[in-house]
């Protein structure tokens, strides 16, 4: 996920950034790149295609692995026509996650469990029979065995290695390409073992700086590994998403058009053949940045024209450390291992705010904030209390907006209702189906936060204590101290780590956050004074992993004794596994955003 809205925000502040890819057809590999450019490197982040084919979006889900092993042959295929890379086709699956990543892993699959159970609740059945049948279809076509460690990523390691070699000894296209598979045996996510890859590459001796690489994926977080990766001519290419609605009204109508598509026999091959793509050029958005984030100096008048070079290198060097500070300021809003912070949404303007106080304070608060992936904690902290200024006048705009929301939609409502009242007879003899078109948000089955801000942020004495009681459960306020000052310290701890694993690799794969939420922007006192070390470790172990982070009703995707641990109620590991739990809206409006409230994962689940 990484950065949610990031993509939009950048396709409004920079859409120079983004062409639509040209496609010819029928396509040929062996002939020039349609695209105007070359291609050396291509490398695929495969869980960005294997998820779209294990349950594709508006479309029936696939019946077998053989039909989900065959989508995504072909939507390799695809790629692979659109980039024509010529040296190096680099295909990575996620392996086992860093500790950091757990939460969150865990968060998606309970949610997803938690959906699949409702959708069950709604099945109705002629026979005992067939209820059975559905629920071991369920069970062998259930999304979270996509995890390292199941027999369905072992299939699929086989799968592709099958395709591979077809390809190679088939496609003219794929000749003289050399083919990397790194699958879900080999630990790492799948974009980091990427650009651990480039790294190395770029490391070696008579390294071509000029490689042109581009990087298949969904992820906004790509977009900052490749601004880390400092690499000129690096391109991202992405699904064209700007005619997208990201809310749960969208997944109505694509539940409705799945219905459709099933009836008029469309398939997942017909899906991939539709789709549109885009390249996002990583050089376009350096030159972009350049413009938005220069810091304009003190004009001082040259003594020797000799030093002219001397000068233009020093500016050279300069967008690189620019370039490094927009990456860490955007660990704020949002990244795929820490919350963000409570007053920095992107689409209420947390970037442009981010940027402003960065050129307004760089010269106060010493100059860059980063050294590659070393923060500067002194400049950090001068930097995010200039941020924590802002912080009321953000909440009560947002309360104020969610207030002015309230009240259209119980227009909205009311209106409804009226037609609802004049058009009852009519609307019994309707499909059910109709039930698809009820609410965004629907989370009836579970116990869930409302939407509605009760707390009151920036708005009246005692705000804070209210967050860190209802969110920390801080009874009292030397309690509530504590937690915030151990959250901060945690908090800039996880910065530090990510700055880290984007620009050198995994510093500590042990190392997590160990709250659901962030503090404050106001609360940043005393970072400076914070030491910061790491310790490696290891990697866990595939089924250890899967123990952390599949909920109870994924158990068939462990060996049966694993299974006991998670499904028998006298397992030591039991409370891990809650069958209910809270779903925590924290001021979101779409269903997507929300925070599941289960167990966070300790380390003794994986001491088993």
């Amino acid at each position: 996920m990484g950065i949610p809205s990031f993509y939009r925000w950048l396709l409004d502040r920079y859409p120079r950034t983004v062409v639509d890819a040209i496609e010819e057809e029928p396509p040929d590999a062996t002939k020039p790149n349609p695209n105007g450019k070359e291609f050396d490197n291509l490398y695929l982040d495969m869980n960005g295609i294997i998820h779209p084919c294990f349950h594709p979006e508006g479309l029936p889900p696939p019946k077998s692995y053989d039909d989900i092993f065959a989508a995504i042959f072909s939507y390799i295929d695809r790629v692979f026509s659109i980039v024509r890379p010529r040296k190096l086709l680099f295909l990575a699956i996620d392996g086992v996650a860093p500790r950091a990543k757990m939460n969150q892993q865990r968060s998606r699959r309970f949610r997803a469990a938690k959906d699949a159970e409702a959708a069950s609740r709604e099945m109705t059945f002629e026979s005992e029979e067939e209820k059975a049948a559905y629920f071991e279809q369920c069970k062998k076509m259930d999304s979270n065995v996509i995890t390292p460690g199941t027999e369905f990523m072992a299939l699929l390691s086989s799968a592709l290695r099958y395709y591979i070699h077809l390809r190679m000894n088939k496609d003219p296209g794929w000749r003289g390409v050399k083919v990397i598979l790194s699958d879900a045996n080999v630990p790492g996510e799948g974009e980091h073992k990427i650009m651990s890859y480039i790294r190395l590459q770029r490391n070696l001796p008579g390294y071509d700086v000029n490689t042109r690489h581009c990087l298949y994926g969904l992820d906004a977080d790509l977009i900052m590994l490749a601004l880390a990766s400092h690499e000129l001519h690096f391109f991202i290419l992405r699904e064209d998403v700007r005619g997208a609605r990201s809310n749960d009204k969208h997944q109505h109508e694509n539940m409705k058009k799945s219905k459709k598509m099933e009836v008029e026999g469309e398939n997942l091959e017909g899906f991939i053949s539709r789709q549109k793509f885009q390249f996002l050029s990583i050089l376009i958005l350096r030159e972009y940045l350049h413009l938005d984030m220069t810091i304009q100096a003190k004009r001082k008048s040259s003594k020797k024209k000799s030093i002219f070079t001397q000068k233009k290198k020093k500016k050279k060097l300069k967008l690189e450390r620019l370039i490094d500070d927009f990456v860490f300021m955007c660990l704020f809003v949002g990244n795929d291992f820490l919350p963000h912070i409570p007053s920095l949404e992107i689409s209420e303007g947390a970037i442009d705010l981010l940027m402003m106080v960065y050129k307004k304070e760089f010269r106060k608060m010493g100059g860059y904030l980063t050294n590659s992936f070393k923060v500067n904690l002194k400049r950090v902290e001068h930097f995010v209390q200039v941020l924590a200024s802002h912080e009321c006048a953000i909440f009560r705009r947002r309360r104020q907006m969610q207030k002015e929301r309230g009240l259209r939609h119980r227009r909205f409502s009311n209106k409804k209702n009226t037609r609802s009242s004049s058009n009852l007879i009519s609307q019994n003899h309707r499909n059910l189906s109709s039930v698809e078109t009820q609410t965004p948000i629907n989370l009836s089955s579970v116990g869930t936060n409302a939407v509605v801000d009760e707390i009151k942020l920036g708005e009246t004495k005692g705000w804070k204590e209210r967050f860190y009681a209802e969110k920390f459960e801080a009874e009292t306020k030397d309690v509530c101290e504590k937690i915030r000052r151990h959250a901060v310290s945690k908090y800039i701890e996880g910065i530090c780590w990510v700055m880290h694993y984007y620009y050198e690799g995994v510093c500590s794969w042990q190392w997590f956050y160990p709250y659901h939420y962030a503090p404050f922007a106001s609360d940043f006192s005393g970072v400076d004074e914070l030491k910061i070390e790491f310790t490696l470790g290891k990697p866990f172990k595939p089924f250890d992993q899967l123990l952390s982070v599949l909920p109870a009703a994924s158990a068939h995707a462990l060996p049966l004794f694993y299974r006991k641990l998670m499904t028998d109620m006298s397992s030591p590991l039991s409370d891990f596994y809650p069958t209910d739990f809270e779903l925590d809206m924290n001021g979101k409006h779409f269903s997507w955003q929300v925070m599941v409230d289960s167990v966070l994962i300790f380390c003794l689940m994986v001491l088993i």
